[in-house]
């Protein structure tokens, strides 16, 4: 349940209470979706405790406004729900998080909430499409989620009618779940954040100007500090930065890039100046030459080294990155064991593209990094939840699942459905072996009885199972002499036998199984009726040795 703060927007309680928790505020930067703050700069603030100064620049920018509109707001939206709304601010622990949520209204029963953003045309245009920027509705489903509330009323106005647009933003299906995912990640960046001392934005130093070079020339050089001006202008180029490291080295060199120009620039003008005096001035030129060149030499070095050396940290803070998201990736796949994650994109240099400054370069990189993380993180919790179903489920039959590795990108319904399914197979099948088992035996033991009760017993034929090149199985008997001297005259026909035994047999097939005609009647192939026992009890076998060997293939 959402516990209630009697603590007012803006005041010293208030900014105190949301120092101890994550804020439904803060969830847009925390995504890397916020305009205003980036992600770095909110783990800065969480870890340094500057959020106070913050929120003393938001409320004497934006809430002081900010509440006079959304106060006149109120009574609109109130009249369109025809319910009163209440400002709160609300806590919930979610998951081990400490999440705070500073409504601009709810109802009584807390079933609508209200959020109030001032007037802008880009806003109003989203409200009325109905498709909100991360950078609002992660706000929004952080207040839905500590407040349970069914639905939010979004408004962005000045406070009049005319300038008034709203819409109803309900809970989207994973959205809440990644916010978590995201708040977790976020606290764990805090655990490990390295505060980096703060410096002001990097404005670029050029070298200390050089004396102005003066030439008064008669003919010859009558008066010139051309070697002060050497001396000077040397000591001046060797002390130039080349070692750049962060932002104010770059904006130096780039500065003392343009500086060089100026001064190939200037050198070049006393140049002229000299000569519209005299044609030729040996040791002046020389050394206006040599200086000239050394400043255009350094100056090519360090245009080299600044575009150098920004390639170098790019890709390194690029690297840096991948590396960070691709550690967390194997820390779970040796948590999972048996299951590696699929593969998740992590695209740090196309959240870097655009990017100019060292901070701004940083924090794109980490923060795609770490949105990967979350993805990553929350898809490994669905697989443990997974690899789990198919334990519950099949812990009777392990060895059916031994593709763990494809099951489990499965959503979990369709996982159920597979894992269900080929129980189901398995059960039939065992049933359907055992039946054939217990059917084969039956039929033995019934063809046991028959020979038992039979007037004359007869040994049952030997049946054998050969090699022969017509690839059948067959059985190597020693043809039954079923017509010896003295015994009653075969009367026993073909077809009869087909009849009995319900299917069509042939001569051929009965001589297969051991059985010779022992007559004739004219077309007619006769056997003898004692027989017809000892054909059923070879035919049994003869059945037998086919679906063992079957069996053996399968």
């Amino acid at each position: 349940m959402m516990q209630t703060h009697q603590v007012h927007q803006g005041t010293d309680e208030w900014i105190s209470l949301r120092a101890k928790h994550f804020t439904a505020s803060e969830a847009p930067a925390m995504m890397g979706a916020s305009s205003k703050v980036r992600r770095n700069e909110l783990l800065h603030m969480k870890a340094t405790g500057t959020e106070r100064e913050f929120s003393d620049w938001v409320q004497h920018h934006l809430f002081d406004k900010g509440h006079e509109f959304e106060a006149l707001a109120r009574p609109i939206v109130e009249d369109q729900i025809g319910e009163e709304l209440f400002p709160i601010t609300g806590t919930r622990t979610v998951d081990g998080l400490d999440l705070l949520v500073s409504l601009d209204g709810a109802t009584m029963l807390g079933e609508t909430i209200f959020e109030h953003k001032m007037w802008n045309e880009g806003l109003a245009a989203a409200v009325r499409a109905g498709d909100l920027d991360p950078e609002y509705y992660w706000q929004l489903e952080q207040q839905l989620l500590v407040s349970k509330a069914d639905k939010a009323i979004f408004v962005v106005s000045d406070g009049t009618t005319e300038n008034f647009e709203s819409m109803t933003y309900m809970p989207v299906k994973g959205r809440a779940e990644q916010l978590i995912a995201g708040w977790k990640q976020f606290q764990s960046d805090l655990e490990t954040y390295v505060v980096i001392e703060e410096k002001p934005q990097a404005v670029g130093r050029s070298p200390d100007n050089l004396p102005a070079l003066r030439i008064e020339l008669s003919g010859q050089v009558t008066t010139s500090n051309l070697a002060e001006f050497k001396v000077h202008a040397l000591e001046v180029l060797s002390a130039i930065n080349r070692e750049l490291k962060n932002d104010q080295d770059f904006a130096d060199a780039e500065k003392t890039v343009k500086w060089c120009k100026e001064v190939e620039d200037k050198i070049g003008a006393a140049k002229e100046h000299a000569l519209s005096q005299t044609v030729t001035i040996d040791q002046a030129f020389k050394v206006m030459d040599d200086v000239s060149e050394e400043v255009r030499r350094i100056r090519l070095e360090l245009d080299r080294l600044i575009k150098a050396e920004k390639e170098n940290i790019r890709n390194k803070i690029r690297q840096d990155a991948i590396n960070d998201f691709n550690d967390h990736i194997n820390n779970i796949n040796e948590t999972l064991e048996i299951v590696r994650l699929p593969v998740i994109e992590c695209d740090v240099a196309g959240a870097m593209k655009g990017k100019r400054t060292l901070a701004t370069l940083e924090d794109a990189a980490q923060t795609a990094a770490a949105n990967a993380k979350i993805e990553a993180t929350q898809l490994a919790e669905k697989v443990i939840k997974r690899l789990e179903l198919i334990t519950e489920l099949g812990v009777e039959h392990p060895a059916l699942f031994p593709d763990k590795q494809q099951l489990v990108q499965h959503d979990d319904v369709t996982l159920r459905t597979l894992i269900d399914a080929r129980i189901t197979q398995h059960k039939a099948k065992l049933e359907a072996d055992a039946k054939a088992v217990l059917e084969s035996e039956r039929a033995r033991e019934a063809a046991n009885a028959v020979i038992a009760t039979a007037a004359t017993p007869l040994p049952a034929p030997t049946i054998t199972v050969v090699e022969n090149t017509s690839s059948a199985v067959c059985p190597s008997t020693t043809p039954v002499t079923t017509n010896p001297i003295g015994s009653t005259p075969p009367e026993l026909r073909l077809g009869q036998i087909g009849e009995r035994l319900g299917f069509t047999v042939t001569a051929e097939f009965l001589r297969y199984l051991g059985f010779e005609p022992a007559g004739r009647d004219r077309a007619a192939v006769l056997y003898q009726e004692r027989d017809f026992d000892r054909m059923c009890v070879a035919l049994i076998d003869h059945i037998d040795n086919i679906r063992a060997q079957q069996r053996e293939v399968a």
